[in-house]
């Protein structure tokens, strides 16, 4: 074989391998990303592209971890409550400056609904797995998907994100289940806190109390104890005293890869990565039990 021809078979290698993978960590109006397309975070830690959760066919946007897993593990889901039903999606930046997910006949499915028209931005998955829409001039973020509160929650909390209440502004930021494995749209429970006399984390179900934490003592919820692990130490419930408090994480220089999740059954679980398995291990969750759930 000669050489011209073997370079010629080399790139077609390359062509298999990465056609499908956008090299920057960035969108813009003139680098979307179509429904065969990945966008990665710049260490590789997270992906950002179309995906078909469980056994549906319907096509969802999502930040998922980048990991050899049999499934994609979404923690973010854009169109979460309206699905595409084909191959035709595109994520991109609209004239305004919006990101957003049109279908097949280039109508408006999902969108970033920033109110102010913004004709310089481009939106990057970082690599907490946080995507952000900045106006390109300066910088300035202008939308992000770890958005306190947000109007798209998720069911997943990442390091740096926030899960509380801030009744300076009325507002309150909540995990939201999805309906099924099948189905990211919104399901029956949620979790967030609740400011009693000491903050506690709460699960609901719809709108009646399902389960709480014991209080919070400034460094664990007192009775939980799985918070005595070590993993636990990167969790942080901050609160100003005068009705805003919020959950956070951080897992700091540790090693393992983590993340809280609140399933379609209303169980909030901590789950790490287990990579001789290649899948997800649930450290701990609660409810454990029906004596755990809530009781007025």
């Amino acid at each position: 074989m000669s050489l011209y021809r073997s370079f010629l078979l080399l790139l077609c290698c390359v062509y298999v391998v990465f056609s499908g993978a956008n090299a920057s960590d960035t969108i813009t109006s003139s680098e979307p990303v179509r429904d065969s397309e990945t966008v990665f975070s710049s260490g590789k830690t997270f992906k950002l592209g179309f995906f078909s959760p469980g056994n549906s066919a319907n096509r969802y946007v999502g930040i998922m971890f980048n990991l050899p897993s049999p499934t994609p593990t979404a923690v973010w889901v854009a169109n979460r409550d309206k699905p595409i039903n084909d191959s035709s999606g595109l994520l991109t930046l609209s004239e305004d400056g919006n990101l957003v997910i049109l279908n097949g006949q280039k109508e408006i499915i999902w969108s970033s609904s920033i109110s102010n028209s913004m004709k310089n931005s481009t939106a990057q998955l970082l690599d907490t797995g946080n995507l952000v829409l900045k106006d390109s001039s300066n910088g300035k973020v202008l939308w992000e998907s770890f958005q306190y509160p947000t109007k798209y929650p998720t069911d997943s909390i990442l390091q740096l994100m926030k899960m509380g209440i801030d009744k300076s502004t009325n507002t309150t930021a909540l995990l939201k289940t999805w309906r099924s494995p099948d189905d990211p749209s919104v399901g029956s429970f949620s979790a967030g806190i609740q400011l009693q006399y000491i903050p506690q984390a709460f699960i609901w179900n719809n709108t009646a109390p399902y389960w709480r934490s014991s209080p919070w003592d400034k460094q664990i919820y007192i009775g939980l104890p799985e918070m005595k692990s070590s993993y636990h130490s990167g969790v942080d419930l901050v609160s100003d005293n005068a009705g805003t408090a919020y959950q956070t994480y951080s897992n700091g220089n540790h090693p393992w890869i983590l993340y809280y999740s609140l399933n379609s059954t209303g169980s909030y679980q901590e789950k790490v990565w287990d990579q001789s398995k290649k899948d997800w291990m649930v450290t701990w969750a609660n409810p454990r039990s029906e004596c755990d759930l809530y009781v007025k």
